[in-house]
């Protein structure tokens, strides 16, 4: 919970920051009335800066924006984090009662107790107590150490301990008979040595391979793309009009293709901002590792963002309230939302919906994340994704100019 309340301190040290920065710069933001007239493409681009910062400072000031930009990800991120864990391995549940008096005894029960695949409940004392938990889901199995286990036979320890499960727990009894054969091997090759005649030999083909939480980080990048792209200009710009200020800008110089290259810039950053807080709790909460560079990543992303955003600017362009926007904007999020891998890996999919989700507009962007993040690759390497996302740039864009109204 520490890790919360550091980004909540750090939101806030923000909002203060930025309106330090904004109060400072108040007056530096008003064009020169002296000295030479600014060209018509620097006040073009001048109003793109002016209207940028309005929206950052519209951001800051509002709390459920900032709840939805920052904390809503963070909010996933420790549900699905806490789920799929950073484990190299499988963890049984497990109870663990020892008949036997045996010095062996006590040397095994200390080991398999600091096991790591092994999670031993210490408060259970008798079967009885162990059924129960079982029966009511709170255990895989249970361990027990008859009274022989460990005696002496022949000069040398032995004994067989029983795995007692139900029979809907039977495929992590079977694991759990795994791993405890596995630590058997070594202590029997050490009382008793032998020649074997076939082995094994374990060779590394690749340096780094996904974990579970690696894969499910990943996908909540696009998550948070979704938040930051769409979400935003679908209820912001509804109510813009509802109030009647779109209508008011339209009756000024603006064009619309500053009032969209402002909105790009100012979600790309928000996006990016609540990207980086994602990313530090992911690595000092559940030790993600990043193998790409970050600044390749903070580029790619940025792009997706920028993609993803013209889906938002179209919908909420178009629509004229928010009743109209909300079925289509559903439509439109939800099925990229659970065919593009944000919550489930696309390789459990069918083949032949692969091959239609492979062309859905955020797919790219979070393979191409998690081919930066998890395997190094660089983003000269990344061409067709990045192909993908500046086509359906230009698709999306057309359509957004093309159906945006300002009332």
């Amino acid at each position: 919970m520490n890790i919360v309340w550091i980004i909540i301190a750090a939101l806030i040290v923000a909002r203060i920051a930025w309106r330090m920065y904004a109060k400072s710069h108040r007056a530096q933001a008003r064009p020169a009335r002296s000295g030479k007239p600014l060209s018509p493409w620097q006040k073009k681009f001048y109003t793109i800066w002016v209207f940028f910062v309005i929206n950052m400072r519209r951001l800051f000031r509002d709390r459920l924006a900032l709840f939805f930009t920052f904390l809503f990800p963070l909010i996933f991120l420790f549900v699905f984090g806490a789920l799929s864990g950073n484990h190299s391995g499988p963890t049984i549940s497990a109870a663990l009662i020892n008949q036997s008096k045996t010095q062996f005894a006590k040397q095994f029960v200390a080991r398999t107790e600091k096991s790591k695949t092994i999670k031993v409940d210490k408060t259970i004392k008798t079967i009885s107590q162990a059924e129960t938990k079982t029966n009511q889901g709170q255990l895989d199995a249970t361990i027990v150490l008859p009274p022989d286990f460990g005696a002496l036979k022949n000069g040398r320890p032995s004994g067989q301990a029983i795995i007692r499960y139900t029979g809907s727990n039977e495929q992590a009894a079977s694991t759990l008979q795994a791993i405890l054969n596995g630590q058997f091997q070594g202590i029997n090759a050490k009382l008793a040595s032998s020649k074997t005649p076939f082995t094994t030999k374990l060779q590394q083909v690749n340096q780094h391979s996904l974990t579970s939480f690696d894969y499910t980080f990943t996908g909540l990048l696009g998550f948070a793309i979704l938040g930051a792209g769409i979400f935003g200009p679908m209820n912001v710009f509804p109510e813009l009009k509802k109030q009647g200020i779109l209508r008011r800008l339209h009756t000024t110089p603006l064009r619309v293709w500053q009032f969209f290259v402002a909105n790009m810039l100012g979600n790309a950053v928000s996006g990016l901002l609540s990207i980086a807080a994602m990313f530090i709790v992911a690595v000092l909460v559940f030790n993600l590792h990043v193998v790409g560079d970050y600044l390749e990543l903070a580029v790619f992303l940025a792009f997706g963002i920028i993609m993803i955003l013209g889906i938002g600017l179209a919908l909420g362009g178009w629509a004229k309230n928010e009743r109209q926007v909300a079925p289509l904007g559903n439509i439109i999020v939800f099925p990229m939302m659970f065919l593009t891998g944000v919550f489930f890996p696309r390789f459990l999919m069918p083949q032949w919906l692969q091959h239609v989700t492979y062309f859905m507009p955020l797919t790219p962007i979070i393979d191409g994340a998690r081919m930066i993040a998890t395997q190094g690759e660089h983003l000269i390497n990344l061409g067709p994704q990045l192909g993908l996302i500046a086509a359906w740039m230009v698709i999306i864009y057309a359509i957004a100019f093309r159906v945006f109204r300002w009332e």
